[in-house]
């Protein structure tokens, strides 16, 4: 059995990653561990997310950054679904030990460390592991993501972003001149568990927000190799996220070229479905799916693609899964389909 320790195992993406270890055949939960200022720190892990109470009683653990190497030489997984700057921080103790480590932060996905300061708000002091990482969005990186010991799990937008643009991008169909338009919703978890009257569910509408300064913006043009306008929303709903993606084909492409390339690099990926309309949240609420579904007009050569998932499922917590069975070369869908 693989030993796994969880660090920030009571947010919404710790708690929903603990629930697919406990469900894993050949995983084990060694720990689950919070911040040791955590007003969590010393609860069970059944008193804090309620929708689990009938798992076994798991302390969460409080947990100092000077213990993290530790942890890292006695686990074969460590999973940080914590803040950015923690994440960054604790990387050196973290790195080149026996775990295989999967970041949920943004700490590490972005190269370009100048863009990644800008973004963030703080710099990147360990360009050495930054160039270690290797991002896990799962259906595009699984040979890199097999052959490292760190993985920057991708950002929900961008999860959903990426799903429905990389294949018109890799076969060239995409106009280089115009940059596609990506208008996706979020519901309120994606903003975290801590309390804010920003994202209280009764509070929110539907409004978007970080218009041309989201920090997924660069995360989603870093791996797509082109430039896009993101705009996020907020939506009064629990989870999931619904990207619709409007982008400009060159004028020789066909609608029959833009099916084969979503079938070329789909056909085979069990977590991507290929739907016959356009997706909706209720579909891939509670699933590790992505589903994607387009149209094109031939006479205005613009393609309108749709992608829905889970915000915290293959947005977060199932697409870490995901990695880690790459990983431990295992199924990529073992713990996560029945």
């Amino acid at each position: 059995m693989l030993k796994v320790s969880i660090i920030g195992a009571s947010g919404y993406a710790g708690a929903q990653l603990t629930a697919l270890v406990h469900q894993h055949p050949v995983m084990q939960l060694k720990g689950l561990y919070v911040s040791a200022s955590s007003a969590d720190a010393g609860k069970l892990f059944t008193q804090v997310a309620g929708e689990y109470r009938h798992f076994p009683d798991l302390p969460l653990e409080p947990l100092c950054q000077s213990g993290c190497g530790a942890l890292a030489d006695s686990s074969d997984l460590v999973f940080l679904c914590t803040p950015h700057q923690f994440s960054h921080d604790v990387m050196p103790q973290l790195i080149n030990k026996q775990a295989k480590i999967f970041d949920l932060s943004g700490a590490y996905r972005l190269p370009d460390l100048d863009t990644f300061a800008a973004f963030y708000g703080f710099a990147n002091q360990h360009p050495s592991i930054q160039q270690k990482a290797v991002y896990g969005l799962a259906e595009w990186f699984a040979d890199d993501i097999a052959n490292t010991s760190l993985v920057a799990v991708p950002g929900c937008y961008p999860t959903a972003s990426l799903t429905g643009l990389l294949p018109l991008q890799r076969t060239g169909l995409l106009d280089t001149a115009f940059r596609p338009v990506i208008n996706a919703v979020s519901g309120v978890t994606g903003a975290g568990r801590k309390a804010s009257l920003t994202t209280s569910f009764c509070e929110v509408s539907l409004q978007a927000y970080g218009v041309l300064s989201h920090r997924h913006t660069p995360e989603i043009e870093s791996y797509l190799d082109h430039q896009v306008i993101f705009t996020p929303h907020l939506g009064n709903f629990k989870r999931g996220i619904l990207a619709t993606i409007t982008a400009k084909l060159n004028p020789e492409v066909t609608a029959n070229d833009v099916e084969q390339a979503f079938l070329r690099h789909y056909r085979h990926q069990p977590l991507v479905r290929l739907t016959s309309a356009f997706p909706k949240v209720d579909d891939v609420v509670n699933s590790p799916f992505a589903d994607v579904h387009w149209q094109v007009d031939e006479q205005s050569h613009y393609v309108v693609i749709g992608c829905a998932i889970d915000n915290l499922l293959k947005g977060a917590a199932s697409q870490a899964m995901q990695c880690a069975n790459l990983a431990f070369d295992l199924p990529p869908t073992q713990g996560l389909l029945p």
